[in-house]
């Protein structure tokens, strides 16, 4: 793509609101400054407006298409210094190249601007569109031309020191008129000026770059002056794919380095013979017939494709650790047809006969080895040895490599079962989600039958709307009333044809009419401001009602949520579905998934005994990944790496270990299920960065009969951060996107658009080749967490106790300052009571300081490998079998009437439990309120003097001495302590409540 058409970005500046006032007299001239790949382009100046608006398209050259993704524009906002006493800053925003959007998709969408310092005073937000044009490639010499043309022609950058020195002594009442002149000749000092600044010269390597000036017009340029020009860049390409690597490695230190020892260097090198055949030449080539070459390796023997005049071209892959030989034989054999005679008047039958052309063996002691990034090992001609013929030859190649040779994942490979799609490494991508927002506004001119019995009844309408297998209603309203009511959806790339809107009389059950909505076509909001505009559709009521009426209706796809497919507690992507909302990763994450150990079957294997064919699946973010299966193993060793792009170091990772069963069909030609070993997640806050972690977790799967543990897996995990400064940002950032907090969706509607989001993902990958089994991602998401459970319920609550623990350890302490159990640390809180009232201004800081002296004190304590699933916290341990039985039931139930009814009645017994709980704590609240609300006229008259008496009591009393009497008082000896409760307290429970008004 990049050698037949050329690339323009597109800026378009339309925008900012509410900027920082900085030029002294209460406002701001604004003007911006886009810098792109070395490129930079100026707006015109706003004078005196916090609200400018410029709607100004600039256009920057892409020099390298591939490498865009990459690229960052970076946009700053600066008030003119002509205007104001000073030069000043009012924000920037960065954009990466992956939020870049085709022409076409392009929207507005105002992004918050940015502090350049921790010191800077920064508010308000600037409204931009970026897309991107390609255009066909003009002829060689004319685009050499054009670049030269381009070279001499100056860009737009700022005067001369003196030039500036000069119209600062001009009044300023000039000012303006020079603003208005629309495009200035630059003068020879500008124009040479502006070449030093762009064209990376020789010197500007060698020696230091000077520091720009402290005016607006000449602010720091985004990239550094090591990048070459644009001439260049159009001529050498080359030249400008290593600029771009010098500013890959910038953003990401952690990760320059040789590929190969990246790509695997968290796992183990797992030796791999390979052998390529590619084809064979025979020397006698009559007869024409098909060909093929058998491998024969000890107890190994694979044939390749029959082909006719055609190559081979396969690649096997053996275990070098499972070979038992030392050996390697390979030939070629020819399938020659020959007609059998048969008895007289039966026809001849033509049989299959194959003959050997040769054998060629390899020494796997004398096998070179290969080892990336060394080119691929070129394939030789070998005799074939024979005693019948001669003349007769074979390419191929051997060579010993691992698993990180680029022909690995094509290959034949030994311990998967050889070329089964279903056992092979794959990679999937969830599909990208979007909410879709209809609002159902009004209804008119309905068509709802003849008669005055229509007119009489008054029908009440409802509208409902259907999208794929999603449907929602919205509430009854009578005719010619308005409804206002939005209706959420998730859809999924690529989107349904059509949203139908029915129209359904709720008295007799009949539909009135119904409309249909091209999905793909409906406009994309990025954020609240976007104006959408509503559209009137004519509704159509069948064969013999071509109208019925029409519908008022408003339409979008929301880009500015994160569609939810996974649990609310482990999340592993935040970032909103639109491509111009996207953010430039924080880090990397690098998982080597090693192998595991001691697993146990689950399933037999001809009937004899048992076996298990482990593969590994990890999710992280839209990105999925499978291991390749390995077949008939306990320990089986995958020592496969993959990455992902960290946006949240708050998100977790999930692993989670299947038997295949897809692999193979039963007699009706169906696949199997796969079988859960395991799960794990690692949440990636609790890592160190830069740090790697080799340790191995205990595989736990739930089953009806109770926890079973199935082995352990071996996961190394990196977490690469290349600047600390946007870790630290991320804490401070909302966990998602803007739009949910402007118009958050209900906790119940939330719900339902999260189980249909997994549903839909869950077929989407269902449908992939090979698919990725509805069970295994129904696992991996977590899909069952709504479903009622007594195990999760007790464990919820154990949890609730957990963190209210310390609060009762801390009750506990204060009870025994307050009883005297050890009258050394009363006395000690009677002179801290002291301190605290003679001092209270030290009160903050010592806390502070105790809290931080505890910290660091706990910091060697640290947890120093991640948490795997606890069987305790989880509550498996405890759990009987008919709680994990009804755990398991799906919906609706299939258990006996008599389990069912165990079961509710022992569901009644918890709820009352917490009917109980329930009333308590109202009842304590509606004391309160009928103390105020005179409902016992007594109690509250004793209230009302005990308040007058208080207000005298502390005009006269000053408020430390209150506060130690009180301490003082509440800390008293128990030889001065009653046995009884105390008499404010049997006045707040001696109130009313509303349980006398329950039924």
């Amino acid at each position: 793509m990049a050698d037949h058409c050329t690339r323009k970005l597109i800026v378009e500046v339309c925008n900012a609101k509410n900027l920082m006032p900085k030029d002294g007299q209460g406002t701001a001239s604004a003007y911006a400054i886009v810098d792109f790949d070395g490129q930079r382009r100026r707006t015109k100046t706003k004078l005196r407006d916090l609200n400018p608006v410029w709607d100004e398209k600039l256009e920057f050259l892409v020099h390298d298409i591939q490498s865009m993704p990459s690229e960052l524009l970076e946009i700053n906002l600066y008030n003119d210094k002509k205007t104001g006493k000073r030069s000043t800053f009012l924000g920037k925003v960065k954009l990466p190249g992956t939020a870049f959007v085709k022409s076409g998709d392009e929207t507005l969408v105002y992004f918050p601007l940015e502090k350049r310092s921790v010191f800077s005073q920064i508010k308000g937000e600037i409204g931009v569109k970026v897309f991107y044009v390609d255009e066909e490639a003009p002829p060689e010499s004319s685009a050499e031309n054009k670049a030269e043309a381009a070279e001499e022609k100056p860009p737009e950058n700022p005067k001369p020191e003196e030039d500036k020195k000069a119209e600062e002594e001009k009044p300023k009442e000039e000012a303006p008129k020079e603003e208005e002149k629309p495009n200035p000749t630059p003068t020879p000092a500008e124009t040479s000026k502006s070449e030093d600044t762009t064209t990376a010269a020789t010197p500007a390597t060698t020696s230091t770059p000077k520091p720009p000036p402290s005016e607006v017009e000449n602010p720091p340029l985004a990239h550094k002056e090591e990048q070459t020009s644009t001439k260049v860049a159009a001529k050498t390409k080359g030249e400008n794919q290593s600029t771009q690597l010098v500013i890959n490695e910038l953003e990401l230190r952690p990760l320059s380095g040789d590929h190969t020892r990246i790509a695997f260097d968290l796992v183990d090198r797992m030796p791999f013979l390979y052998v390529r055949v590619v084809k064979a030449k025979r020397a006698n080539k009559e007869p024409v017939c098909p060909l093929h070459a058998k491998l024969v390796i000890g107890t190994h023997s694979i044939k390749t494709k029959s082909q006719i005049d055609k190559d081979w071209d396969q690649v096997f892959a053996f275990d070098k650790e499972g070979l038992n030989s030392t050996s390697l034989e390979v030939s070629v054999w020819a399938e020659e047809e020959k007609k059998e005679e048969q008895k007289e008047g039966d026809a001849a039958a033509v049989v299959v006969v194959e003959n050997c052309l040769g054998t060629v063996s390899f020494d796997l002691q004398e096998v070179p080895k290969r080892v990336p990034p060394d080119s691929p090992l070129a394939p030789q001609w070998y005799s074939l040895e024979s005693d019948k013929s001669s003349g007769n030859d074979v390419m191929v190649s051997v060579w010993i490599g691992t698993q990180a040779d680029e022909a690995f994942q094509e290959a034949w490979q030994s311990d998967s079962g050889g070329l089964i799609p279903e056992t092979r490494a794959k990679v999937y991508l969830s599909p990208k989600l979007w909410y879709l927002r209809l609002t159902v506004i009004q209804t008119q001119d309905l068509q709802l039958g003849s008669g005055s019995e229509a007119k009489v009844r008054s029908p009440e309408l409802y509208v409902k709307a259907q999208l794929g297998a999603q449907v929602f209603k919205t509430s009854r309203a009578q005719v010619g009333s308005t409804w206002n009511e939005d209706l959420v959806f998730v859809a999924a790339e690529p989107f349904e044809p059509f949203l139908v809107v029915l129209v359904e009389d709720w008295s007799n059950g009949q539909s009135v009419g119904q409309a249909k909505i091209h999905v793909p076509s409906l406009e994309r909001r990025t954020d609240e401001k976007a104006e959408l505009k509503s559209r009137w559709f004519n509704l159509v009521g069948g064969e013999n009602k071509p109208y019925a009426g029409r519908i008022h209706v408003r339409a979008c796809l929301e880009g500015g949520y994160h569609v939810l497919d996974e649990a609310a507690n482990a999340t592993s992507d935040v970032r909103a579905t639109a491509k111009q909302l996207a953010k430039s990763p924080i880090g990397l994450l690098d998982v080597g998934i090693r192998g595991a150990s001691n697993l146990l079957p689950v399933k037999t294997k001809d009937g004899t005994r048992g076996t298990t064919d482990a593969y590994v699946v990890a999710k992280y973010g839209p990105k999925w990944v499978r291991t390749r299966t390995i077949l008939d193993r306990f320990n089986p060793r995958w020592n496969e790496q993959y990455t992902w792009d960290v946006y949240d170091p708050c998100t977790v990772l999930t692993i989670g270990v299947f038997d295949n069963g897809r692999y193979k069909r039963d007699e009706s030609g169906k696949p199997g299920r796969d079988l859960r070993i395991g799960k794990i997640r690692v949440r990636l806050s609790t890592l160190d960065t830069n740090r790697v972690y080799l340790n191995s977790y205990s595989l736990t799967v739930l089953l009806p009969n109770g926890a079973k543990k199935m082995g352990e897996i071996e996961i190394a995990v990196r977490f690469s951060c290349s600047s600390w400064l946007s870790l630290i940002q991320a804490y401070g950032t909302p966990m998602l996107p803007r739009m949910h907090y402007l118009r958050p969706l209900g906790p119940a509607q939330q719900d339902i658009l999260r189980q249909t989001a997994m549903r839909i993902v869950t077929a989407r990958l269902a449908r992939s080749e090979p698919p990725l089994g509805q069970e295994v991602v129904q696992f991996m998401l977590d899909t069952d967490t709504h479903v009622w459970s007594m195990r999760k319920s007790k464990a919820n609550w154990f949890r609730v106790v957990g963190c209210l623990s310390r609060a009762a350890i801390l009750a506990r302490w204060l009870d025994g300052i307050r009883t005297w159990a050890h009258p050394p640390t009363t006395v000690l809180v009677h002179a801290l009571l002291i301190a605290v009232v003679m001092c209270p201004q030290l009160v903050l800081p010592t806390v502070f300081m105790y809290a931080f002296l505890i910290l660091a004190l706990r910091f060697r304590y640290r947890m120093r490998v991640p948490h795997n699933v606890d069987l305790r916290l989880s509550y498996v341990d405890a759990v009987s079998h008919d709680e994990l039985d009804e755990e398991f039931d799906g919906l609706p139930t299939t258990r006996s009437p008599d389990t069912i009814r165990f079961r509710y009645d022992r569901l009644r017994a918890l709820a009352s439990r917490a009917q109980t709980l329930l009333g308590d704590l109202a009842a304590q609240g509606e004391r309160l309120e009928a103390l105020f609300n005179w409902k016992d006229p007594r109690a509250t008259s004793i209230f009302v003097v005990v308040c007058l008496f208080a207000s005298l009591v502390f005009y006269v009393v000053p408020f430390k001495v209150f506060v130690l009497g009180s301490g003082f008082y509440y800390i008293r000896h128990p030889r001065f302590r009653g046995d009884m409760p105390s008499a404010p307290l049997n006045f707040f429970r001696r109130l009313p409540s509303l349980y006398d008004q329950i039924m």
